[in-house]
């Protein structure tokens, strides 16, 4: 093949891989955003992993990794970077298509989890006085406000 060619490819791989690198980057940055600006994360009072803003930043970051072996492996045309990079992205591939069977075979056990979780957190909301549990106060607020704002606007449209 022409040198000009592989040039260009190498190029073009190197690009992507950037591109996924710096979406990566978004994520991780997007949240941490939500870790800080997250009005019901005092909701889910028992799994704190399972927040939002949590998954966000830990999947985020093990893109940011894997994409930074794509890119500085397809630079130095390094051979053990890019079979690291393949296999990393192999085995992500397999945890997600995992992760996706686990989540529809188990929704229903996760959804009563979820469930009795919201109930634990609105029992202390009925339960506690004005001064205490402030935050899950102002969370559930939140969310009658806006349940109530969403209804409005159907009842009108």
């Amino acid at each position: 093949m022409n040198r000009s060619c592989v040039n260009c490819l190498k190029s073009l791989v190197i690009s992507l891989h950037f591109l996924c690198w710096l979406c990566g980057a978004f994520v991780v940055a997007f949240g941490e955003f939500q870790m800080i600006h997250s009005k019901f994360a005092s909701l889910i009072t028992s799994f704190w992993p399972v927040y939002p803003a949590n998954t966000l930043v830990v999947t985020g970051t093990i893109v940011t990794c894997v994409c930074y072996l794509g890119i500085f492996g397809g630079m130095k045309e390094n051979r053990c970077m890019l079979i690291s990079f393949f296999v990393l992205l192999f085995i992500l591939m397999l945890v997600e298509l995992a992760m996706a069977c686990v989540f529809l075979v188990y929704s229903r056990k996760i959804d009563t989890y979820f469930e009795k979780d919201l109930m634990r957190s609105l029992d202390i909301y009925r339960q506690s006085s004005p001064e205490n549990n402030t935050a899950i106060k102002k969370d559930f607020d939140t969310v009658q406000h806006l349940v109530n704002d969403t209804l409005l606007s159907f009842i009108k449209f």
